[in-house]
């Protein structure tokens, strides 16, 4: 068993699944993979079985009865991983817009003492390809705001693409977080902050996906934008 485990949380992703399986699993670092499937009508979690017969061990499935957001997709991971003893543990989206070569880059941070490190957009810039303007502008001001909110100095808050010491994840109560989409990756950064983790930023270029339907929509966009507040007046309180 390796000791890092990519979580790859999927809804109608036939065109992407075998391509990202197959990229993760022939890097020349070891990592294992569990795909946390939401039921897809279009045979994603088919496909991941007929897959596991060539990755037998490396390759690992939980389909959920149905679609339930992001955010509870990797809580599930989460809990999943956590009870394997997996010591790296990763997300990262199935349509490409992570590039799975970078996955050691993240792997390679932790290693060498951050307990977070999170692929980042925006700590160098602007790296985003094939994003029209406005959903960049959306996304860089969106983590200006976070910052501003919160204090944390996190360039890229709302980034998907990440990787955790088990130990970040234990220190977290899963059962609290409910958020679903930029929210829930807004969450996950700030209780690592407010544990006082060593957190880090590793630049990476983000493409957005060439096949398969994007899951963004306003009522994500909008959770994040209230749930950044809620998450500050809950530190406050001293209720996170």
């Amino acid at each position: 068993m390796s000791d890092g485990i990519v979580i790859i949380p999927t809804y109608n992703e036939i065109e992407n699944i075998e391509p990202i399986i197959r990229a993760v699993l022939s890097l020349d670092t070891a990592f294992d993979v569990l795909i946390v499937d939401d039921n897809s009508p279009d045979g994603t979690a088919q496909k991941v079985r007929e897959l596991q017969q060539e990755y037998a061990g490396k390759l690992f499935l939980e389909v959920r009865a149905g679609k339930s957001g992001l955010g509870t997709a990797y809580v599930h991971g989460f809990k999943w991983a956590i009870s394997r003893k997996y010591e790296y543990i990763f997300e990262m989206d199935a349509d490409f817009s992570h590039n799975p070569n970078d996955l050691v880059r993240l792997y390679d941070a932790c290693k060498k003492g951050a307990d977070m490190a999170i692929g980042s957009r925006y700590v160098t810039g602007v790296n985003v390809v094939n994003w029209p303007l406005s959903r960049v502008l959306m996304s860089y001001y969106a983590s200006a705001y976070v910052r501003t909110i919160t204090g944390m100095t996190i360039r890229d808050a709302t980034a998907g693409f990440i990787c955790y010491k088990r130990k970040v994840l234990e220190s977290v109560n899963l059962d609290r977080i409910k958020f679903v989409g930029y929210a829930f990756q807004i969450e996950m950064k700030y209780r690592a902050y407010a544990n006082g983790f060593n957190i880090t930023e590793v630049p990476i270029i983000f493409t957005d996906r060439t096949m398969g339907e994007s899951k963004m929509s306003g009522a994500i966009f909008k959770e994040a934008i209230f749930g950044v507040i809620s998450l500050r007046m809950k530190k406050m309180l001293n209720r996170l």
